[in-house]
């Protein structure tokens, strides 16, 4: 008789998203098949092919569950930034994380090269709804717009070819994200101090 504890169906999914979100941080984006997720939560394929349709519709929403938490954060960041209690690189650091450490820059290029595509669109549909939520009274708002894509753009390409680039250049890696600080001071500073050192 069998002991696996009965989820519901949202918790099911939910869990499931989080062992995708580990295979992909830990082994990259082809290890983010219906099969290994399935082996990871004790469920069968069949299960999962329930609640994703297929090995794109898991990576879909893969994509959507790491651009909700990761917009969440960045958002909170902005806030904190604006408050006074962060700063540019608080923000950049954030956002190139979320494409490096959290694997949502490998999964970007797999699944462009792979030509599943409109699986990123839950991600561009997070970052569209994050600069709505994040966009300030008084600032401009085709700046904001702006800053955010040459943010997603740096971290992106920080995240894939990033360490390569800066070795062949004699540069530490991780200094774009010095560069994209600048930039985000420079374009939506927050203050006498912070544009000097924030």
């Amino acid at each position: 008789m069998s002991t696996r504890k009965r989820l519901s169906p949202a918790d099911s999914r939910q869990m499931a998203l989080q062992a995708a979100r580990e295979l992909l941080i830990e082994a990259g984006p082809q290890a983010v098949t219906l099969k290994a997720v399935a082996a990871q939560v004790g469920r069968t394929h069949s299960n999962l092919l329930h609640h994703f349709g297929s090995a794109a519709g898991l990576q879909k929403a893969l994509a959507g569950h790491l651009a909700q938490t990761v917009c969440a954060t960045i958002a909170e960041a902005v806030a904190a930034r604006r408050a006074g209690l962060g700063t540019a690189r608080d923000v950049v650091d954030l956002v190139f994380d979320a494409f490096d450490s959290e694997g949502a820059g490998a999964l970007s290029a797999w699944m462009t090269l792979s030509g599943n595509e409109d699986a990123l669109d839950p991600i561009f549909d997070a970052i569209h709804t994050l600069v709505d939520e994040i966009g300030p009274e008084g600032e401009d708002w085709q700046r904001v717009r702006e800053v955010t894509m040459m943010l997603v753009l740096q971290a992106l390409g920080e995240a894939t070819i990033g360490r390569t680039l800066a070795a062949s250049l004699d540069l530490p890696f991780g200094h774009a994200r010095e560069l994209a600080a600048r930039q985000l001071r420079a374009l939506l500073p927050r203050g006498e101090g912070e544009t000097v050192a924030g």
